[in-house]
């Protein structure tokens, strides 16, 4: 039989490494809030398919405030696994401790790993592990999971704690000791009925949750026992039900760090994190020092290194491509099947493929940045500025995430305990440039702003996170009155990113890119081919303004002639861009016969002018995003009206920007 084990800890201690490093699994690793929102499996090395290890959400408490709260909670209770790992960040030992506490009222088998020793014992604290081991009555096993050290002890202790019947041991004291006991008492038969700890049940009437309430059957009678006991509680404690349980555990965490946490100074990490925060979080340069380090990212990436290599790339799929047609010549392939293998995938495929240098480059960057704590800092800095429209600087995470995927992104609105600002994310969300649209930019700007290439991208960006503030103004005003949920956010310290987690996460992303241009991209070529190179009648034409592609594009054409692009190839290329924004490139590549990356730009200045290039850039940034976008809207809204109803207003707002851009643009040039 496979044994599940659960992994839980709180956010930023490194319980996504340590998944990684027990399973070998190529799970993406970030250093803010809000990455792991579903839970993760994978099968320990040593014991493969028997011993299961599931990544559960990064949460602070077994409070269901929150979205990963509720996932981690009803897997702990609905799954029973065998076995907790609880990972704590040993720098902060009374912060993670308090999620500790709180597990152990589940009567689940558990060991406690203490991630970041290094750093620990660096600084010149220490911590007394058997100390702990014995307050805690439990296995403690210290690691450094970013250096993978400690890693066998973990699976030593796994091995050695499988067995073992049910774990707990009682912290509590004083007053809430006696309320604690005396409810027991009163629910005892309904949580053993629905096998619910015993503990965990009460603390759970203590905090008031309704649905503990429900789910034990506690009828009035009992309601005012309880009642009367928690007011008891109150008058000795001094203070209100929720303050004296978080008192009672607090309490037991001082004491067991007093005997076993030595702390000398701060971690070097932490020192030096503060240094660098007064200027990166720094009220007034926060954001603009955001906005450079952007820019000169997007320099390397689109100019200094990304242009190269895109040329290269370029030039060996070209060699590639002139190979395989000759080929086909050479044996006398019919030409029907040489234009659908050259002028159809090669093409399409081709074009799409040329950018992979560009994404692994820009996605190298974005990841050591995410990598090293600072992305925790922008969402620090942006939250004065995202209260302003009524968001919470929370909401900033799924838009970062935006700017890689918007489906990731979209599910990461999980995090946020606010429907209102969950809603208004999700809408907001696909604003954010995402990594498919760059191959759309890469083709705009080679063929009209080759030497402009940074502000270009810079204004591309900016334009995508103005029109997400004006509407996210407008949606506050009407659809979405009232307040954002407070925003409390812990800022990791400081580290060197791992060259580990960013290979995984840039692999990560060109698999992604691959796979899409070898599947979505492969079969739109193939589609866009048949459908440009036959007529209605099905005869084969050698003009493709004859085709059944032009015929549709023409209809939908007209619908762009206010935004400057009213050939048929753009409107079709926007078609198909809904299936993937790739898409856009290889479509236009196959319509427009291209040979060549000279010969494609030189046909791209025959369907645009360089305004009509720029209003056309912007509204493949702004409309609606992609179909595996559109489907996660649809299924976090819960509602197909007002997925639609989102698509709709995004695709709305791009066409007014597009349109203001031309008209303005053209009274000036």
């Amino acid at each position: 039989m496979i044994k599940k084990i659960a992994l839980i800890g709180n956010q930023n201690c490194g319980k996504t490494t340590l998944f990684n490093a027990l399973t070998g699994s190529s799970q993406h690793v970030g250093n803010f809030p809000g990455v792991t929102v579903e839970q993760k499996t994978g099968f320990i090395k040593k014991h493969k398919d028997e011993l299961e290890l599931i990544d559960l959400p990064g949460i602070y408490s077994l409070s269901p405030y929150t979205s990963e709260e509720i996932v981690s909670i009803r897997y702990l209770l609905e799954e029973k696994p065998c076995l907790i790992i609880n990972i704590i960040d040993a720098t902060n030992m009374e912060r993670n401790l308090y999620l500790t506490t709180q597990l152990l009222e589940l009567n689940i088998p558990m060991i406690l790993v203490l991630n970041m020793m290094d750093e620990v014992i660096v600084s010149g604290n220490s911590i007394d592990i058997d100390g702990l081991k014995e307050r805690l009555e439990m296995d403690v096993v210290p690691i450094s999971a970013s250096k993978n050290e400690g890693i066998e002890d973990v699976i030593t202790a796994i091995e050695k704690n499988l067995d073992q019947s049910s774990h707990h041991i009682d912290i509590c004291h004083g007053v809430v000791h006696k309320a604690i006991h005396s409810i027991s008492h009163i629910v005892e038969q309904s949580a053993q009925s629905l096998h619910l700890p015993l503990r965990y049940c009460v603390t759970k009437i203590i905090e008031g949750d309704e649905d503990m309430f429900d789910k034990l059957h506690i009828d009035q009678g009992d309601r005012h026992i309880i009642e009367h006991i928690l007011e008891k509680m109150e008058e000795e404690a001094g203070t209100d039900r929720e303050a004296a349980l978080v008192d009672m555990r607090y309490s037991f965490i001082e004491d067991v760090c007093h005997h076993t946490v030595f702390i000398e100074s701060e971690t070097k990490e932490q020192i030096r994190s503060e240094k660098i925060d007064r200027l990166l979080t720094h009220k007034f340069l926060g954001i603009p020092i955001f906005i450079l380090i952007m820019l000169f990212i997007f320099y390397l990436t689109f100019s200094l290194i990304g242009a190269p290599l895109q040329d290269l790339m370029d030039s060996l799929i070209g060699q590639f491509s002139n190979w395989i047609i000759h080929l086909l010549e050479v044996n006398d392939v019919a030409y029907w099947l040489r234009s659908l293998v050259g002028d159809g995938i090669l093409a399409g495929v081709g074009s799409v493929l040329s950018f992979l240098p560009v994404i692994v480059i820009l996605f190298f960057f974005l990841s050591m940045l995410e990598d090293s704590g600072y992305m925790a800092r922008v969402a620090f800095v942006m939250d004065k500025a995202l209260r302003k429209i009524g968001l919470s600087g929370r909401s900033f995470v799924p838009m970062l995430i935006g700017f890689g995927c918007s489906v990731p992104a979209i599910m990461a609105t999980r995090t946020l305990s606010s429907d209102r600002d969950r809603k208004m994310t999700i809408i907001l969300t696909p604003f954010m440039s995402c990594s498919a649209k760059l191959p759309i930019y890469g083709m705009i700007i080679a063929a009209f702003f080759p030497h402009k290439a940074a502000i270009v991208m810079l204004t591309i960006y900016c334009i995508g996170i103005l029109l997400a503030i004006i509407s996210a103004i407008l949606l506050k005003n009407t659809v979405f009155i009232g307040e954002p949920v407070p925003f409390v956010l812990e800022l990791p310290a400081y580290r060197i990113p791992t060259l580990k987690n960013v290979y995984l996460n840039v692999l990560d992303k060109a698999k992604d890119f691959i796979h899409k241009a070898f599947t979505i991209i492969f079969m739109a070529s193939i589609v866009i081919w048949f459908l440009q190179s036959f007529s209605f009648t099905f005869d084969f034409v050698s003009d493709s303004s004859q085709s059944i592609l032009a015929a549709i594009g023409s209809f939908v054409s007209p619908i762009f002639a206010p935004l400057g692009f009213n050939d048929w190839r753009a409107s079709t290329a926007l078609m198909t861009g809904i299936t993937a924004k790739e898409s856009v490139v290889s479509t236009l590549t196959v319509l427009t016969q291209s040979s060549s990356t000279a010969a494609f730009n030189q046909a791209l200045a025959g369907i645009f002018t360089p305004l009509s290039a720029f209003a056309f850039l912007v509204f493949t940034v702004l409309y609606m995003p992609c179909v595996a976008a559109f489907a996660a809207t649809r299924r976090e809204l819960h509602s197909w009206i007002q997925a639609i109803l989102t698509v709709l207003f995004q695709t709305g707002m791009a066409y007014l920007v597009a349109f203001l851009i031309y008209q303005i643009g053209h009274l000036f040039i």
